[in-house]
């Protein structure tokens, strides 16, 4: 396939092409790479994060975004751009509704205009966490401004591209830029202040924490069966098996790697937060798995190695432990 260069991107002819949002994040970039490996063409946009190879467009533009679909004419978008964190939600509402939803209804618009299959990537808190778990068909009932944006995105999507994709994933952790970048990862920090006063953390809501990698393999393979399968349409649930709450994900990373643990104290009470959350909002995944579009998600102990030992004080630990 001869390639062809349109701004910087290298757009093979014949393969199919993925437009994926929020290209610069960590579910984004897992995204990008599935794809890429998998020989699709992958143009990816970004907004105040927008590096060299993507494409800066702000989402919450339709013109740009009509233009951008006209011009990049994907078979597939893959909507991974949100503002995914409760608490900045409930300070700043008006702003991350008009990406969660608004954005994401101009894309499952366009998309239908263009023909593109549109996956959405929602949450589990779009569940109040009172009777897990929770499959596809359950009544939603959100209990923060983040959960009811993510659920009127789904409606959106639903309502103005009938034939779409809505993946509800939990937690997510990854391959990070930085320790923070996760509220999975960075509990690093947290088992690194062994040698100060201890910390508590939070013992009660109960954690699936997915790795990125693992939401990707599955966004592709869903929209490659999409593409041949009109019936793969609707709502779709994957999540990690493991269920944790911060305490014991904390408790687990030190374990993996070699540190003490006694300094962390787990907080049985809820904590204070703006933002309410589920205490257990875990997902059936059974509509994938019977499908066989499902993975066999990544062990916490080892995916968590995988993606916080280039943040250790020797790099070479990964080395030290494994040969």
């Amino acid at each position: 396939m001869a390639p062809v260069q349109r701004h910087g991107y290298e757009l093979l002819v014949g393969a199919p092409r993925v437009l994926v949002t929020g290209a610069t994040g960590l579910l984004g970039r897992a995204v990008c790479r599935e794809f890429h490996s998998a020989g699709w063409t992958v143009i990816g946009t970004g907004y105040r994060r927008a590096r060299p190879r993507l494409l800066r467009c702000d989402l919450t533009d339709e013109d740009a975004v009509r233009g951008l679909l006209h011009e990049y004419k994907p078979d597939v978008i893959v909507h991974c751009a949100a503002e995914r964190r409760p608490d900045v939600m409930e300070r700043h509402t008006e702003a991350a509704v008009n990406l969660n939803v608004h954005a994401t209804s101009t894309l499952a618009k366009e998309a239908a205009t263009c023909g593109a299959l549109f996956l959405y990537i929602s949450t589990d808190y779009v569940f109040d966490g009172r009777n897990p778990p929770y499959g596809e068909d359950d009544s939603p009932n959100p209990l923060n401004v983040y959960g009811r944006s993510k659920l009127e995105g789904e409606r959106e999507t639903l309502r103005h591209c009938p034939g779409a994709v809505v993946l509800r994933v939990p937690v997510l952790f990854g391959e990070v830029e930085s320790v923070t970048e996760s509220v999975v990862t960075s509990l690093y920090l947290k088992v690194q202040e062994a040698s100060e006063e201890s910390c508590t953390l939070d013992h009660v809501l109960q954690r699936f924490p997915t790795d990125a990698r693992d939401v990707a393999a599955v966004c592709r393979k869903l929209s490659e069966r999409a593409r041949q399968d009109p019936s793969i349409r609707g709502i779709f649930h994957f999540s990690g098996k493991e269920q944790m709450t911060k305490y014991e994900m904390a408790v687990a990373i030190a374990q993996a790697f070699n540190l003490p643990s006694s300094h962390l104290i787990p907080l049985t009470e809820q904590p204070a937060a703006s933002a309410l959350r589920p205490i257990n909002s875990q997902l059936n995944c059974s509509r994938l798995e019977l499908l066989n579009l499902s993975v066999e998600p990544r062990p916490f102990t080892s995916a968590i190695i995988d993606c916080l030992w280039p943040f250790t004080p020797d790099k070479r630990w990964r080395q030290t432990v494994f040969h």
